[in-house]
């Protein structure tokens, strides 16, 4: 709603009902809505890409997004953990007080991740450090309150995926010490499990949590970067946001980790006084989910959430390149496997089995107890895919399915390939390098699968079913099958990585551009 244009002194009530329904509305609208400014920040960025892999990277998550405002499914399986930014006016009342505002955000939330008609992921566990066990509605929410000046309620919400959350850095700079230098240094120290391009919000000073929120709240801005250079900084976090913003798309990183012309898309600075022996630095990446909202309640009603145009959306179509290879699954062979190299493209065809974080672990305990794999699951020449995918609705085969951060199973990956007999894996970023090794030792292969296009891969699936660990939910094991499914060779089996190569030649290639 609009902001009440009577004096701000006039007292408003806000009805409970009013504010829970905008939250969960909210959290339904960015769920398959990206905001304008950054499509047509993305959009940008694949017109000036020159790298054909970063390209095609782009050019699906800008398809899925334009798929996902169509059919109104979310954007990324990931459907995040929501942080709520509250400020409520001094002169606003409640017509009902039997609720925190806590407890209102997270029945919002509730009923936005249990909404039948487009089911969100519970990704939230409870007991941290312990039994991790699924609350099953994605609460509770995090959710930072202030009481400012007026007679209305503002609210920025967003829901973050965790690939993008675990990349957050801090470091307790020297106040001598040159934070672009920093952020030039320890972005590459993220690799891509944060799905670049995408935006950097940090926050500078106050104390270490102080500089964490403020750079969380700074994610809540639009991209705005290239106004800026066309009207010069001014200001010191101006001529910073500039400083940085041209130091990391040096880097080379490029979308997904790739190699290319674009990193980040934006940087978003916010700053606040600190301690004369302080320089407190957050640094939060968005990644190419990003998904938040900005909406005020002035006590006429709830929020009034307007559909974007479908006229917003770019037409991108996918051609295949002359590196493009389709796969049959079935009946891959290990001499076919060995053929492929390193930045090549695959359409997957055939069936897969599913497996993350859980899974593993679960496998992993099995095996050393020697109870074996449980009925059904056979990993022998098989590729696993790492997915925790949305429940499905309707005529659908399964919900958006991208890939998980490929990472958080490196602990496992020697013993999956050393004791089952797997071939390959599939999920995105990068391997390290021990996994890398691995995979060179047993001349497996690793695909990366672009992230933040998960409703553009579901449309791939054309069955699947929960073959084990069914109590895991998301995290079950499930078999695929699926049809040309897009995939690049990340980790070829002669080790050669495009997440190093490529980023290492398209920095060079920005230098003598430069130069």
């Amino acid at each position: 709603m609009s902001i009440n244009t009577e004096s701000s002194a006039t007292p408003v009530m806000i009805k409970q009902a009013d504010f829970i329904e905008s939250i969960a509305d909210s959290l339904q609208y960015i769920s398959y809505y990206h905001p304008k400014d950054f499509v047509d920040a993305m959009y940008g960025a694949y017109q000036r890409e020159q790298s054909v892999a970063a390209k095609d990277a782009i050019a699906q998550i800008l398809i899925n997004s334009r798929m996902s405002a169509e059919g109104k499914r979310p954007l990324c399986q990931d459907t995040g953990i929501v942080t709520t930014f509250v400020k409520i006016g001094m002169n606003v009342s409640w017509d009902k007080t039997d609720m925190t505002v806590q407890q209102m955000v997270d029945e919002g939330v509730r009923r936005a991740y249990t909404n039948p008609d487009n089911p969100l992921r519970a990704s939230i566990v409870a007991d941290p450090a312990g039994a991790r066990k699924n609350t099953r509605d994605n609460t509770p929410s995090v959710v930072h309150i202030d009481m400012v000046a007026g007679n209305h309620v503002e609210v920025m919400i967003a829901a973050k995926g965790g690939g993008s959350e675990n990349k957050s850095k801090m470091a307790m700079l020297n106040p001598s010490d040159d934070i672009a230098a920093w952020v030039e240094k320890t972005l590459p120290t993220m690799g891509a499990g944060w799905c670049p391009p995408g935006m950097l919000g940090i926050g500078i000073g106050g104390t270490a949590e102080k500089a964490a929120v403020m750079a969380k709240e700074s994610l809540m801005d639009p991209v705005d970067i290239h106004e800026l250079i066309a009207k010069g900084a001014e200001t010191t976090e101006e001529k910073l946001r500039l400083d940085i913003f041209e130091r990391a798309n040096n880097l080379g990183i490029g979308a997904q980790g790739l190699g290319g012309l674009t990193t980040v898309l934006d940087i978003k600075i916010k700053s606040a006084p600190t301690h004369a022996a302080s320089k407190p630095v957050v640094m939060i990446p968005n990644c190419a989910a990003t998904r938040h909202v900005h909406f005020h309640l002035d006590g006429t009603g709830p929020a009034d959430l307007v559909p974007p145009s479908l006229e917003d959306w770019p037409e991108i179509t996918r051609e295949a390149g002359e590196n493009t290879h389709r796969v049959n699954l079935d009946t891959v062979t290990q001499a076919e496997i060995e053929t492929w190299k390193s930045g090549d493209t695959l359409l997957l065809n055939g069936k897969m089995l599913t497996g993350r974080d859980a899974a593993h672990k679960r496998i992993q305990t099995l095996l050393d107890s020697g109870e074996g794999l449980p009925a059904g699951v056979d990993f022998k020449g098989k590729f696993i895919y790492y997915v925790g995918p949305v429940d499905p609705v309707g005529n659908e085969v399964v919900g958006p399915a991208g890939p998980t951060t490929a990472t958080r199973m490196d602990k496992f990956t020697d013993m999956m390939l050393d004791k089952t007999g797997l071939m390959g894996m599939i999920g995105k970023s990068e391997r390290g390098p021990q996994t890398v090794e691995s995979i060179k030792k047993h001349k497996a292969v690793y695909l990366m699968a672009v992230g933040g296009a998960a409703y553009l891969v579901s449309k791939a699936i054309k069955k699947s079913r929960v073959v084990a660990f069914e109590d895991l939910g998301m995290e079950a094991i499930y078999e695929f099958e699926v049809q040309d499914m897009p995939v690049t060779v990340a980790v070829d089996s002669n080790g050669v990585n495009a997440h190093e190569t490529g980023p290492a030649i398209w920095k060079v290639n920005i230098a003598n551009s430069k130069a």
